[in-house]
């Protein structure tokens, strides 16, 4: 916008500068009106000039047009002449157009062939490259299909790079190294599913070349010792050489049996996929991943494999099937270990391995803890020790399974307890307990084959006649051998020292003599059918079972070659099981014996209102004298002392018993002529039977129910009876009542409460009894004499219970 300008000046600057657009702004009023009032006027004035201009060249403008007018006619000559020449022209070159226009497109076509010559032989070699690139995918080569990728890329592909056909080969590579990753994983895949199903297999091989090579160690050294060693013989039992001879053939027969080519692992999987795989991710630079996956999966299987069966303890079976798999399982990872280098770490084999042993010995020791069969356990103890073996030539620690036999070794022992209890019982069930006849010298012989009994007496008898004990004890001694021998079999192949296995053999035998043994001795003596004729066999049989135990002792030393002398042998504890068998024989013979006298006694029928006595011993007692006559004549074999004893315990019993009847609380009254009877009894049963006298209707000579008691020693089990009945016989109350408390008193074991007990049933007896009393003279002093008697024992009574 221009303000305050002239108006003329405005119109020069809009002819010289030609502006389109002009804002006039001022302040005088109608200034727009003016200017263009001024506009229109220059308008005007140019257009006059104008005009003028072309009046003035008008006429040239006419001269110009009839001269063109004129040249029109030769133009349209010129241009025919043209035409023809042009035509002519054109039809004399058409031919040679058409030669030139082949030699242009047969020249293009030679520089587009030598081009595209050029190109091909670019192209060519990629091409060539990516077919082989094909061929190897479609042979499975995946391992080589990289290094050719490789190649393309780094080298044949810039050549041609600029080809859509490269461009698409270049997209299609990374699928390709996708689809090989693909398909190596999918190998892997089936090589993992493959191991896992042939892992036992696999293990079954490596526990039979571990087996041989153990197999063949023990035979070289058995045979050297056959060939070196000693026949030790100790009294009848020595190693049966023939047993051992029967091993080593045996050993020998299958170390020729194996002699056939032993597959390896190697033989028996296929592991080219695990090194494709390997391979392939190691060139693709994602070896990390595979690693990972490897060992994810294999940790995935090892759980699967380390899972038992829920039913794996009822059969041995069961155990190989068990122990097969993960022998399998780390005889895989092991050569993984040595025949690739990162995918697997002896670091990751150790965990896994620890892992896998605190699981097996879990599993182990659970189901171990239901197997009752002694054959089983020790199978399954010999599979443990061929897994460890195996397991430890590949080089992983394996002390904590044999640790873990040790444990099973105890519950091995168990097994063997009870299945010997088992056999104890049979043999003492079909013992008939009497002493072994024999009447001819092979019967002898026989005897002696089988337990080491010597006695010289005996052999100087002639036939027939008898071995003192029962023929369980034989037949106890050979099956303690045969425990030996089982528990022997435990110890085999632990890799311990004689003197372990030595210290095992004696404390598993001292197991079975104190626990077992003598268990079952306990339970046999205590049952309600042995009688006492059977007690006193046991107490015989004990005996000399205690003395064949040094011969057991002899035995162990043979098999381990230990001396007994050693310091630390362990030794046999038959003694004091034996000894405890017989003082619990001996305990129920003394019970049984009371049994017996209690049910003679409660046969007694006395009329204790007798006004006379019988004359004669009571039915019940002579009977009972007689069956402990009997008694104590089977007696004689035992040791003297526990036969004075059993003597001793009866009469003390029996004493007892006859006291307690007369002092009975619901014996009410008691005569003088059943005292009498009572004291009758005594005297001609109880004491003949105890000092061995010929009375009455013995004709023979009658010895002491027992011999070798001094003096009257067996009478003092009867002396607080005896005194009793000498008191209410002789009625010497003044002396017992002048002389009560002196040691030198005759009636010294009479107890005052004794005394007054028997004389008040007496009193009662006799104001019931004599209804004439009162009129008897002689009746009148007695019962009168009775109640001062009375009053004075009841007297001294009190005093004893004040002064108490």
């Amino acid at each position: 916008h221009i303000k305050h300008l002239e108006h003329e000046h405005l119109l020069y600057i809009v002819n010289a500068v030609k502006i389109m657009s002009l804002s006039v702004y001022d302040d005088q009023p109608n200034a727009h009106k003016k200017f263009m009032e001024k506009l229109d006027a220059c308008i005007r004035n140019h257009d006059k000039e104008i005009e003028k201009m072309c009046n003035f060249h008008h006429q040239g403008f006419v001269d110009a047009i009839t001269e063109l007018l004129k040249v029109r006619t030769d133009a349209e000559k010129l241009k025919v002449q043209v035409t023809d020449t042009n035509r002519r022209f054109q039809d004399a070159g058409k031919e040679v157009i058409v030669h030139t226009e082949d030699i242009i497109r047969c020249r293009i076509q030679q520089r587009n062939i030598t081009t595209v010559v050029e190109k091909l032989q670019l192209c060519l070699p990629v091409l060539e490259m990516y077919s082989k690139l094909k061929e190897q995918m479609s042979a499975k080569r995946y391992y080589s299909a990289l290094k050719t990728m490789e190649q393309l890329e780094n080298v044949y592909f810039p050549w041609v790079s600029q080809y859509r056909f490269c461009q698409l080969m270049i997209e299609n590579l990374p699928r390709l190294r996708e689809d090989i990753k693909e398909i190596s994983m999918s190998d892997l895949k089936d090589f993992l599913e493959s191991i896992r199903k042939h892992s036992d297999k696999i293990g079954e091989t490596a526990m039979k070349q571990a087996q041989h090579q153990k197999t063949f160690s023990v035979s070289l050294q058995k045979q050297n010792k056959m060939k070196f060693g000693k026949n030790m013989y100790i009294n009848h039992d020595r190693i049966p050489e023939e047993r051992n001879e029967t091993v080593l053939k045996h050993s020998l027969e299958e170390e020729d049996e194996n002699e056939e080519e032993v597959l390896t692992v190697q033989d028996l999987v296929d592991f080219s996929p695990v090194y494709r795989c390997l391979h392939i991710y190691s060139v693709l630079g994602d070896e990390e991943t595979f690693e990972n996956y490897y060992r994810k999966q294999r940790k995935k299987q090892a759980r699967l494999v380390l899972q038992p069966q829920s039913n794996m303890h009822e059969t041995v079976d069961g155990y190989r099937r068990y122990f097969t798999q993960i022998v399998g399982f780390f005889v895989v990872e092991d050569h993984i270990l040595h025949v690739t280098q990162g995918l697997v770490t002896r670091a990751y084999t150790d965990e896994l391995w620890n892992m896998a042993l605190s699981k097996i010995i879990a599993v182990l020791r659970a189901h171990s803890s239901y197997c009752t069969d002694p054959d089983l356990v020790l199978e399954l103890k010999n599979l443990i020790v061929i897994f460890a073996d195996t397991l430890q030539g590949y080089g992983f620690p394996v002390n904590r399974l044999f640790d873990l036999l040790f444990e099973i070794r105890d519950q091995y022992n168990e097994t063997l307890l009870k299945k010997w209890a088992g056999v104890f019982r049979d043999i003492f069930e079909e013992d008939n307990y009497s002493p072994i006849p024999i009447v001819n010298e092979e019967e002898y012989k026989i005897v002696i084959s089988k337990f080491p009994f010597q006695d010289p007496d005996l052999e100087k008898q002639s036939f027939p006649k008898k071995f003192p004990m029962s023929q369980s004890v034989p037949h106890i001694y050979i099956q303690v051998k045969e425990f030996i021998y089982a528990s022997l079999k435990f110890s085999e192949s632990l890799h311990r020292s004689s003197t372990e296995i030595d210290d095992m053999l004696r404390k598993s035998t001292n197991l079975l003599l104190t626990r077992t043994l003598s268990s079952c001795l306990l339970n046999l003596i205590r049952k309600p059918h042995i009688g006492l004729t059977e007690l006193v066999q046991i107490i015989i049989n004990t005996t000399h079972l205690e003395q064949a135990c040094k011969y057991l002792e002899d035995f162990i030393t043979n098999i381990t070659n230990i001396s007994q002398e050693t310091v630390h042998t362990t030794r046999l504890y038959g003694l004091s099981t034996f000894k405890d068998a017989r003082h619990a024989a001996e305990g129920e013979i003394y019970t049984k014996l009371n049994q017996k006298i209690d049910e003679f006694v409660q046969l007694a029928d006395y009329d204790w209102t007798m006004s006379e006595p019988d004359g004669r011993a009571s039915g019940y007692l002579m009977d009972l004298i007689n069956f402990l006559r009997s008694i104590f004549q089977v007696f004689t074999h035992l040791p003297g002392k526990v036969a004075q004893t059993a003597c001793m315990s009866a009469c003390q019993h029996l004493s007892t018993s006859l006291m307690q009847m007369l002092l009975d609380s619901e014996l009410k009254q008691i005569s003088m002529g059943a005292v009498q009877q009572f004291n009758l009894d005594y005297y001609i049963g109880l004491f003949l039977f105890i000092t061995g006298n010929p009375y009455l209707n013995y004709m023979k000579k009658i010895s002491e129910p027992v011999p070798g008691f001094q003096g009257d020693t067996l009478q003092l089990a009867f002396i607080d009876l005896r005194q009793l009945l000498d008191l209410f016989m002789v009625w010497d109350w003044s002396t017992y009542l002048a002389d009560y408390g002196q040691p030198a008193s005759k009636y010294l074991r009479v107890n005052p409460n004794t005394a007054l007990t028997l004389l008040e049933k007496m009193k009662d007896t006799s104001k019931k009894n004599n209804i004439f009393a009162q009129f008897r003279k002689n009746d009148r002093d007695k019962q009168k004499l009775i109640e001062t008697v009375v009053k004075q024992l009841r007297s001294l009574v009190n005093g004893m219970s004040q002064h108490t």
